[in-house]
């Protein structure tokens, strides 16, 4: 049995689409793995996003809308019950819009969970505005579902999930957040990890190309990649790690693992150079084309390994 995961509850935020349905399946599993509550959350603005000033919509309009919410809600949390009948699920209809009513409740969950579309109506959840915000100012890590979920995250009948858990590495303060965040995820799914380290020669001088020793190049930057995860190996030594190292851009490099991952972790801004793992780059390509859910990891997390 899984011991209980400290740091508040799992929140998810929900409207009505399906992509929030698939995020509060996630929610609930991952909610179920860390022992912990899950807080099923739509953030309601009455009024339609749009209108400027006083639109002249009575009080029956703002009753109906406010039902239609609520009905919303309620299917949601109770999907959560039906999919982790163990998992303690509490409801709330906020009044507000979706970006600031999550970053407020990010700021006492221990994962805030968001579906990768949503309507975009009075209760839509836009991945740009959302998962960009959660991501740049929020208080826990972000889970942007994303993939097919036909698998619980919890292995069945005490066995290992198979599928690794994979995260980007560049060795700015966010990437070691991100590699603290995946151990852990690592560790309480009881799969391997896989880190992946990146670098290019886009900065080399093309007539210097022949004379490069490519092998020693090659050889330095997995010698740093070891040396990065080393701390990290110590603290989860039952942890599995496959280090790979290329020659090529993150965000590619990180969209194929993910084909066969059950979560890829980055951090929310990255250098900014060739190997940068920026929001706007590398995570923004996994955010809207990764092969399973992402999660990001917020840079005040992290705690040295060393």
């Amino acid at each position: 049995m899984n011991q209980r995961h400290p740091g508040g509850p799992v929140v998810v935020g929900v409207d009505e689409s399906e992509s929030a349905r698939d995020a509060v399946r996630w929610a609930a599993d991952e909610a179920d793995l860390r022992r912990v509550p899950l807080r099923v959350v739509l953030a309601f603005a009455p009024i339609p996003a749009g209108h400027i000033g006083n639109p002249g919509l009575g009080t029956a309009y703002r009753h109906t809308m406010a039902e239609e919410a609520r009905a919303v809600l309620d299917a949601a949390a109770e999907l959560a019950r039906k999919v982790a009948p163990g998992v303690a699920v509490e409801s709330e209809l906020a009044q507000g819009f979706p970006v600031p009513v999550l970053l407020d409740e990010s700021d006492h969950a221990q994962l805030t969970v968001v579906g990768s579309r949503g309507l975009g109506g009075f209760t839509g959840l836009l991945l740009g505005s959302v998962a960009g915000a959660l991501a740049s100012r929020g208080g826990s890590p972000v889970l942007v579902v994303r993939g097919d979920r036909d698998e619980r995250t919890e292995p069945r009948a005490g066995e290992p999930e198979s599928r690794p858990v994979v995260v980007g590495i560049d060795g700015s303060p966010t990437s070691e957040a991100a590699v603290a965040l995946a151990f852990e995820e690592a560790a309480l799914r009881r799969a391997p990890l896989v880190a992946v380290h990146t670098w290019l020669d886009d900065m080399l001088e093309p007539t210097l190309a022949p004379v490069i020793d490519w092998e020693s190049l090659e050889a330095e930057e997995r010698a740093l990649l070891a040396q990065r995860l080393a701390g990290w190996s110590e603290k989860h030594p039952d942890v599995e790690v496959r280090r790979l190292v290329e020659r090529d851009r993150p965000a590619r490099a990180l969209l194929a693992e993910t084909l066969q991952a059950q979560l890829v972790v980055v951090g929310s801004r990255g250098r900014g150079n060739a190997t940068g793992l920026l929001l706007g780059s590398v995570s923004h390509a996994l955010l809207h084309h990764s092969h399973c859910p992402v999660l990001i990891a917020r840079p005040d997390r992290t705690e040295k390994g060393r």
